[in-house]
């Protein structure tokens, strides 16, 4: 179906269809070099009106969304319409926006097309843009809204390397018909014509929105799994097809609705793919799932991959705050405290677990306090620059984030002794370009805990020595404005200051990626090793570590 061109009629009257205009076409260029497979800007221009579209639109073959810009003279209202889907347009009224500018003229002058050109110069965005304006076509208009009142703008030039150039001029004998609008359109304000425009660009999946994650059985939703006393839930949600070259987003927004201290949080999906799955755990309790023994006397469960078990796929690792929103009564002089803390990851390298399936997605905030916290989680997936990049393939080995604290599963204490962490998984065909994507996050919050003591997490592949670094983050008092509960020392420090074992309370963890080249069919075993600190009575540490093999 042909989507209807989003230009003037809105303007015209019967007697302005026979009127001569102008009809010029611009090309862009980078450092002089006509950018390839572009679509051709297209002005339409006369003694009423400017309309600026492309040829893509015009021919009817532009993609949704795509816009039209309309200068109406002489009040130079400037018109921004969108299609937004075949079926849905919005429009906006600029006023000012083209009355408001303010440009410096200079006598410098150049031919394009044959027409002498005058420079106009201005700044946008802390961008320098020269406009080169003609006005021997005795019309006014241009490319976009800059220099519409100076003459007709046939070049603009940002930072003197980016260019829209007039590369056509053609007189109309009469107006193109064409150019109509259709008689529904829905007219907002600039502000939410933008958010509108830019939502309608990619694709939006809503999972939680202000949902409860608290010590508690009190809250209850149809559609929202809790487990754990109300510290984890979990969402069954449909996920669309994720093409290749797309980018895929992950956005938590987390507020304290009682609970005052940082926490460990996790997003995470269950995947379904074998006979047992963490779900089983939830539901029938955590000792049904596989048991990982390191010798030191404890059984942690649910933490490896097996032969018929495959652990959570952590998506992001997250801290909250000391007490966002809650507790932002707690005034200090100078210090105006966020609403609320927003989390936003590129999770891309996982497309795969999720793309056009149906998904546990699940959120965990590890606390005892019956008000807790409020999340809202979306994913968000993008159009992409690279279509040519296919999916990764996946496949989750290890997680010892114990998500199920509250439901009686094993801190990630098995550190203690030299064997760490050992897993030994199967890939069923040879596998290139594999990496380990490793999330790691150390906890044991008094003074000799690790959480506030370096460690080295070395890993080993197949007996070897794999790679090692030492997780830190040492930038926790750029967060300050999230912590309005966080602790004051006499020496001038806040306990959201201190640095930490690759967190700080109210931010995300990011994952690391270690090269391991191609792997070979067959069984393989990963090996991690960290020197966990003693315990100090009821005080002990543990780690928090998650690694999925990413591979084509």
């Amino acid at each position: 179906m042909r989507i209807l061109y989003l230009l003037l009629s809105l303007f015209l009257s019967q007697s302005l269809m026979a009127q001569k205009g102008i009809l010029v076409e611009y090309q862009r260029s980078s450092n002089n070099k006509i950018l390839e497979s572009q679509d051709p800007t297209l002005v339409y221009a006369n003694a009423e009106q400017t309309v600026i579209t492309s040829r893509k639109i015009v021919n009817g073959e532009a993609k949704t969304p795509y816009e039209v810009f309309v200068v109406k003279r002489p009040s130079n209202a400037y018109y921004k319409l969108t299609q937004i889907t075949a079926q849905q347009q919005i429009a906006t009224i600029d006023s000012s926006a083209i009355n408001k500018q303010k440009l410096e003229i200079t006598t410098e002058s150049k031919k394009i097309l044959g027409y002498t050109c005058y420079r106009a110069r201005t700044t946008v965005n802390s961008n320098s843009i020269d406009i080169w304006y003609t006005t021997e076509l005795k019309i006014k208009g241009g490319p976009s809204d800059l220099g519409q009142n100076l003459g007709f703008v046939l070049e603009v030039v940002r930072n003197g390397n980016s260019a829209v150039t007039a590369s056509k001029i053609e007189h109309l004998k009469t107006w193109p018909q064409a150019l109509s609008l259709p008689a529904n359109l829905t007219y907002v304000d600039d502000l939410t014509y933008k958010d509108l425009l830019w939502k309608s660009r990619f694709i939006q999946i809503p999972i939680f929105k202000n949902e409860k994650i608290s010590f508690s059985d009190d809250s209850k939703s149809d559609s929202i799994l809790r487990f754990a006393q109300g510290t984890v839930i979990v969402k069954k949600v449909k996920i669309p097809k994720i093409a290749a070259g797309q980018n895929v987003f992950i956005q938590l927004i987390e507020k304290s609705k009682g609970d005052a201290y940082d926490r460990t949080g996790s997003v995470f999906i269950i995947p379904q793919d074998q006979q047992l799955s963490f779900l089983d755990g939830m539901q029938q309790g955590m000792n049904t799932l596989p048991l990982y023994d390191n010798g030191n006397g404890k059984k942690y469960q649910g933490v490896v991959r097996t032969a018929n078990y495959t652990p959570i796929l952590e998506l992001m690792r997250f801290f909250t705050p000391f007490g966002v929103s809650q507790f932002n009564y707690l005034k200090l002089k100078g210090k105006t405290w966020q609403d609320s803390v927003v989390y936003r990851q590129d999770i891309t390298e996982l497309a795969s677990a999720i793309s056009d399936q149906e998904v546990y997605v699940g959120t965990f905030i590890g606390n005892y306090d019956k008000n807790g916290h409020e999340v809202s989680l979306e994913l968000t997936v993008h159009p992409g620059f690279d279509n040519k990049q296919g999916l990764k393939k996946l496949l989750p080995i290890f997680n010892t984030t114990n998500v199920m604290e509250m439901g009686g599963q094993e801190y990630g204490t098995m550190f203690d002794k030299e064997k760490g962490l050992e897993v030994t998984f199967e890939l069923k065909e040879d596998a290139s370009n594999v990496q380990l994507r490793y999330v790691t996050t150390g906890h044991g919050g008094w003074g000799n805990g690790d959480e506030f003591v370096p460690k080295t997490n070395s890993l080993f592949l197949n007996g070897t020595a794999l790679f090692s670094y030492t997780p830190w983050r040492n930038d926790c008092g750029s967060y300050r404005l999230s912590n309005p509960a966080s602790g004051n020392f006499s020496n001038g420090l806040s306990s959201s200051d201190l640095s930490r074992s690759n967190w700080c309370p109210g931010t995300v963890t990011y994952p690391i990626f270690i090269d391991i080249g191609d792997l070979k069919a067959g069984k393989h075993t990963v090996r991690v090793q960290i020197p966990q600190g003693e315990s100090e009575g009821t005080s002990f540490s543990s780690w928090n570590v998650s690694g999925v093999l990413v591979y084509d």
